[in-house]
């Protein structure tokens, strides 16, 4: 997977990069058709403190993007909670792929069994 990280205002380490990183591996290990991810960090200092780090993710995948973002008074908080929000995505969008297809065999059965 491809990865794109770009900052406004946040000095990015080693350690935020790992992070990400961290947090992206996981992401790919649950819908592996992911393309690349594209993350935004940035530091409001007109905010309070207790919003004042935002953290955005778009993750390229067949069909729509999934995208999220959130703010929060930590860096770290703020991936972990946009990283979160990624993943409840990615599930449900697999979970309507899963009822689509099990529709389709229920649909079949029934027919089979309407014949006999």
């Amino acid at each position: 997977m491809k990865l794109i990280l770009s900052t406004h205002n946040v000095t990015l380490t080693k350690a935020i990069e790992d992070h990400i990183l961290a947090k992206l591996d996981k992401l790919e290990h649950l819908d592996r058709w992911a393309i690349d991810a594209r993350v935004t960090l940035e530091r409001d200092n007109d905010r309070a403190l207790e919003k004042q780090f935002g953290c955005s993710m778009r993750l390229g995948v067949r069909g729509p993007d999934l995208f999220a973002e959130d703010r929060e008074s930590d860096l770290y908080a703020a991936i972990d909670a946009v990283v979160k929000k990624i993943e409840q995505q990615i599930r449900k969008r697999h979970g309507k792929r899963k009822t689509a297809k099990h529709k389709v065999a229920a649909r079949i059965k029934r027919t089979r069994q309407e014949v006999d």
